[in-house]
């Protein structure tokens, strides 16, 4: 958000997994109905020729926030896996760089999925001493007890600043996740988790699926929790913003 009148407030809404048809003003006869998206294309600007050079979430992000081909960084497949190196380097100006050097206050709210830039290496040896990746992906939730090492690793391994989230890419503030549906199932703001995960999240959280597994998570985590708090957060931070300008 910018300090002076003159110039427009901008937020973007990046989603995953929403397709062309899913928003109502595109779609009529979808099955659900979006009033409020609705309600910005007849306020706005629909434009219904859009064109992506990746279909996955890291190189769609990269590309948003660099204004560059997603193949011009460093991934040249796939996505950043979780605990990845910061994708952005850190000398590359992104969009919200660029409006800070324009006035302009700048946040981001919800799924990074960029790399953070941890201070650690997340191997299975050193993050789950005496675990094999298969036995945290696949065992029973009463097998998922953490021992006191695992709990002294975690303890030192998130009371660290990370080196490479989003505040250190041109946002003045961040409040989300790393990646929704990996580990650390926590929330972080700014460069830091919000408390430390102390238990593996169970796997009837996770489901069958190769998209999700356990690992450090915070007491009674819930993907559920996710959307409606990011909702909050950026309606709380847009109207203090308008405030505080």
């Amino acid at each position: 958000m910018t300090t002076r009148s003159t110039k427009p407030n901008i937020i973007y809404f990046f989603v995953d997994d929403m397709g062309y048809g899913d928003a109502s003003c595109l779609n009529p006869d979808g099955k659900i109905q979006t009033p409020n998206i609705d309600r910005l294309a007849r306020e706005g600007m629909v434009f219904t020729d859009a064109h992506s050079s990746s279909a996955v979430c890291s190189p769609s992000r990269y590309s948003v926030l660099t204004g560059r081909y997603n193949w011009r960084s460093t991934l040249q497949k796939g996505i950043v896996g979780h605990y990845g190196d910061p994708l952005i380097a850190e000398d590359r100006l992104t969009v919200p760089g660029f409006l800070k050097q324009h006035g302009y206050h700048t946040a981001c709210i919800g799924k990074w999925h960029l790399g953070q830039g941890w201070d650690f290496e997340p191997d299975v040896e050193t993050f789950y001493p005496g675990r094999s990746f298969r036995e945290i992906s696949h065992a029973p939730d009463g097998d998922l007890e953490v021992t006191p090492e695992q709990q002294a690793t975690w303890q030192d391994a998130f009371s660290k600043p990370t080196a490479g989230g989003p505040t250190t890419r041109g946002f003045d503030y961040y409040f989300g996740v790393d990646v929704p549906n990996w580990p650390p199932y926590c929330f972080i703001e700014n460069d830091r988790t919000v408390g430390i995960p102390s238990e593996f999240l169970p796997h009837r959280l996770t489901g069958e699926n190769l998209a999700s597994f356990s690992g450090p998570a915070m007491p009674y985590w819930h993907f559920e929790q996710l959307l409606p708090t990011w909702a909050k957060k950026a309606d709380s931070y847009i109207r203090d913003r308008a405030e505080t300008d």
